[in-house]
């Protein structure tokens, strides 16, 4: 290991102690300097150079790169990586293959050699003892999906319960579709040779290095999707609809923070917000007790049960004025029963006005656009427009694309070519062509 250490970052070659340069094969090992080991590049070697206790006139070995000895004198570096490929080719304990396999030791040398160094060296059992002791500490307070001795569930591709594990696989641990997926493709191609120039070795290292970055980047969001349980989001909002909807905009609101924090303490902040919306709405209920004139819990229940009836007398009140109100219209009646069936329902009516024409008839009511996808994509001219000609943003939005490609394609765009495309009503094509033209978004042909 301490020649390992000499040798800088890259073991498998040492520098030069003349230039300092890391080492081509072939180069120099002096014979009577050590340990450490001397090694010189050829250049130096041939200028005769000299430190310390070296001379020019030592004896010397023409070594390659992989020709010195690492852990073991009798034992090369490129031995070393053959008898580890060997072992993980072949298996442990498969001595006889393995020896098989690199033909230049023999089976009970490997596996003196395998058990003396990889096995029972103390330098590396401390080391993995270590790491095993941080990697415990790491996951000690982690959420841990399913334990090792259960049989995890193993939806089938595509699966209703594969799609609401958002891909995840529990028998693996991993997801069927990682965090930037292809980040492998820009190393598939990359090959380290030894006639590379000093800057395309440089832009090779600097990919490897962005690629290393994306996957600690990889690693951290499945860390925090583990550490707060966000693997089954079905039963994260289940257990979210346990909050008043006040806590639940400020859940919604507060989730970006919850990577910067544990679970634990995203919680206890969410929690002590929602305890604070209980003890502020009983304070509100208190003081409303207060200015009843009451002073007593028993009065209190009292209080409550005839505020029910009262609004309910006057929610009733309410329903006879409207159906007064519209009972000579028909539209208007409809219109009425489905605000009742909605207020029934739990659900806030979409309160709508009706206006007349001086032909008699009744114009639709303006569409609501509130909750409808693609709303936000829209600014306030188009959300205007979308109201008047009653189109769902979504809609619009595919019309508008449509029109765009084929007014870029022809250099203009004609009301005929519009309705030939929108297959809708004619005038709310017209609208749309319009609307268009007016906001500069196509020419006329």
């Amino acid at each position: 290991m301490d020649r390992l250490a000499s040798f800088g970052s890259d073991p498998f070659k040492p520098p030069c102690r003349g230039c300092s340069t890391y080492l081509v094969e072939p180069f120099i090992k002096c014979a009577e300097c050590g340990p450490p080991s001397f090694y010189l590049c050829l250049q130096c070697f041939t200028r005769g150079f000299e430190y310390k206790k070296h001379q020019s006139d030592h004896k010397y070995e023409i070594m390659q790169t992989s020709d010195f000895p690492v852990l073991e004198p009798g034992w090369t570096a490129q031995e070393e990586m053959a008898l580890l490929e060997a072992v993980m080719d072949c298996g442990f304990g498969n001595w006889q293959d393995v020896a098989y396999q690199m033909r230049t030791k023999t089976k009970e040398e490997c596996e003196c050699h395998y058990m003396k160094h990889f096995i029972n060296n103390p330098l590396f059992s401390s080391t993995l003892l270590s790491l095993r002791q941080m990697e415990d500490a790491r996951t000690a307070d982690s959420a841990i999906p399913f334990k090792p001795t259960d049989d995890p569930p193993r939806p089938t591709f595509d699966s209703v319960l594969s799609r609401d594990m958002a891909g995840y696989m529990p028998a693996r641990a991993d997801f069927m579709e990682e965090f930037d997926n292809y980040a492998e493709w820009d190393l598939k191609d990359i090959d380290f040779v030894d006639d590379d120039s000093d800057i395309l070795h440089a832009l090779k290292i600097a990919v490897v290095d962005i690629y290393h970055s994306r996957l600690k980047e990889r690693q951290r969001r499945k860390k925090i999707i583990r550490d707060h349980g966000l693997i089954n989001l079905r039963k994260f909002q289940i257990l979210e609809r346990r909050y008043p909807k006040e806590v639940q905009d400020l859940y919604e609101a507060m989730r970006r923070f919850a990577r910067v924090v544990g679970p634990t303490e995203h919680d206890k902040f969410i929690e002590s917000h929602a305890l604070e919306f209980e003890l502020r709405r009983e304070i509100r209920r208190l003081q409303e007790y207060r200015e009843a004139g009451i002073r007593s819990f028993c009065s209190a229940k009292v209080y409550e049960r005839v505020k029910r009836v009262r609004e309910e007398e006057r929610r009733k009140r309410t329903m006879l004025c409207d159906a007064i109100q519209y009972i000579q219209d028909g539209r208007a009646c409809r219109q009425w029963l489905h605000k009742q069936a909605a207020i029934d329902a739990g659900i806030t009516p979409v309160v709508t006005t009706i206006t007349t024409t001086g032909t008699g008839r009744r114009s639709a009511p303006p569409l609501n656009l509130t909750g409808l996808p693609g709303t936000e994509k829209l600014n306030e001219r188009e959300k205007e427009l979308c109201q008047v000609v009653r189109l769902v943003p979504g809609a619009y939005l595919e019309y508008k694309q449509a029109l765009l490609n084929e007014c870029r394609r022809q250099g203009g765009l004609r009301l005929a070519q519009a309705r030939s495309l929108i297959k809708i009503d004619v005038n709310k094509t017209r609208k749309i062509y319009d609307f268009l033209i007016k906001e500069g978004y196509i020419n006329k042909a």
